[in-house]
């Protein structure tokens, strides 16, 4: 399983969850009796799991004597029809849990299918996926484990662990050689990477010693020409204009990585379904 989100940053996206959608009390939940109640977790569709801890963690601060039982874990395949846990509880609890803990795990299972899917299209080649930093606001990193959970790996989490280097950085620092330079200077022992538009530009980039180079919006022959001149120097990286109908093609250019934004920003949420009864 990938590395986990720390458990305090889930304790507190969840009470914040919580506040924005039951506010000073969920009124709905007062129609029912307040004795114990059974539910179960189904899913409608095929995909990836991913957020079984933001789930728990959302009849944790309702519930602290509810009781979970997965039956699937993060990062495992799910089929349409699987019934992903049973809880036990107090009924208003799991009523007032229900839309916020659907919504956390339907979200970055979501992401992580997308992922999966992505991931499985290239298996065939060496090269491997990357996210971005085109996440939903607040949920960067949970976004970037659920990518995970689905078989890709992360670029860089924020602007602060790593250095992209881009047009405007470059005109700003007046050239390709200057800005890597600057960029070694400032952020030693953490990646740097420049962006190039052109053939030439990447032949700048690697007279510099740029140690890895995003190739931005190259048609596939530029790539393919890209690999071949860069001859193992750098690391390559495409991006722009690649889908799931075309990826394993970039793939086979040879390039290191595909960064694909759309994993995380172009969310479709799983269907999940849960389902009461009282005891």
């Amino acid at each position: 399983m990938p590395s986990a989100v720390p458990s305090a940053l889930i304790t507190a996206q969840v009470r914040g969850a919580l506040d924005e959608d039951v506010g000073g009390g969920d009124l709905t939940a007062l129609l029912v009796p307040e004795g114990p109640a059974h539910a179960v977790l189904s899913t409608r569709e095929d995909g990836v799991l991913c957020g079984c801890a933001w789930f728990d963690e959302v009849f944790a601060q309702l519930d602290p004597d509810a009781r979970i039982s997965w039956r699937a874990r993060d990062g495992e395949r799910i089929a349409a029809g699987m019934v992903l846990c049973e809880l036990d509880g107090r009924a208003r609890a799991l009523l007032t849990g229900e839309r916020t803990a659907i919504n956390f795990l339907q979200t970055l299972s979501g992401t992580a299918t997308l992922a999966r899917r992505y991931a499985d299209a290239i298996a065939h080649t060496r090269a491997q996926i990357l996210d971005t930093r085109k996440t939903l606001p607040g949920l960067r990193l949970a976004q970037k484990y659920a990518v995970r959970c689905g078989g890709c790996m992360n670029h860089r989490i924020g602007l602060y662990d790593g250095v992209l280097i881009k047009e405007n950085h470059i005109a700003a620092a007046g050239s390709i050689a200057q800005a890597i330079a600057h960029a070694a200077n400032i952020a030693a022992g953490r990646m740097v990477e420049i962006e190039v538009e052109t053939l030439a530009e990447l032949e700048e980039a690697l007279a510099a010693g740029a140690p890895r180079i995003l190739l931005d919006n190259f048609a596939l022959e530029d790539l393919e020409a890209a690999v071949q001149y860069n001859a193992g120097r750098a690391l390559l990286e495409a991006s722009g204009g690649i889908t799931l109908a075309n990826v394993g093609r970039y793939a086979e250019t040879g390039v290191d990585f595909l960064s694909i934004g759309e994993i995380t920003k172009s969310l479709r949420a799983l269907d999940l379904s849960l389902r009461f009864s009282l005891l």
